[in-house]
């Protein structure tokens, strides 16, 4: 049965591991191949742990999705980064900044749920209007959001992707999607 709950701080490893696997599976083909190659979950797990994220005092929250005890997905929510900087944050939009499912449950209700509950917590902050950003090339994940409800609205960014050797980063360009939470 699969179950959401608050991030707490030893799931840092697993959530880890679920974005690696899923950056890998989901963004194979647009995304260098020598990056996906390099994604360390040790590492990210350290990332997460040095935000703060599973601290209740944090401005952001991360939920995850288990099944069995098994951590299968995750999202995070809060208030809405002016030009994706956690230090400059706008208090009239919401935003999920991050949603992630294990690959081998795309398709079967795992995001459906997570995005359901990250938009009643957004709800529950009380913000009426939610954005978030995805990558122009992820086909599979506009889809979801476009039938959850969600559409683009114009503004775009550029992601830099860091590469080895000094080189220049490649930019992927990001959508961002917007939608009401009171309608």
């Amino acid at each position: 049965m699969l179950t959401i709950r608050r991030e707490e701080p030893d799931d840092a490893e697993a959530i880890a591991r679920v974005h690696v696997r899923s950056w890998q599976a989901g963004y194979a083909g647009f995304m260098p191949d020598e990056v996906l190659r390099r994604l360390n979950p040790a590492a990210w797990a350290q990332r997460r742990r040095d935000l703060g994220t599973a601290d209740p005092e944090h401005p952001f929250t991360t939920l995850v999705s288990e099944v069995d005890g098994a951590v299968t997905g995750f999202a995070t929510f809060g208030p809405y980064r002016n030009d994706q900087d956690r230090a400059d944050l706008d208090p009239a939009y919401g935003e999920i900044v991050t949603m992630y499912v294990e690959p081998a449950r795309w398709g079967g209700g795992t995001g459906r749920a997570l995005l359901a509950a990250a938009r009643a917590g957004l709800a529950e902050r009380g913000w009426t209007e939610y954005r978030l950003w995805v990558l122009a090339d992820n086909v599979r994940a506009r889809s979801f959001y476009e039938r959850a409800g969600l559409s683009p609205d114009g503004a775009e960014s550029v992601y830099p992707v860091p590469l080895s050797g000094g080189r220049e980063p490649v930019g992927l360009v990001e959508l961002r999607y917007t939608a009401r939470l009171d309608g």
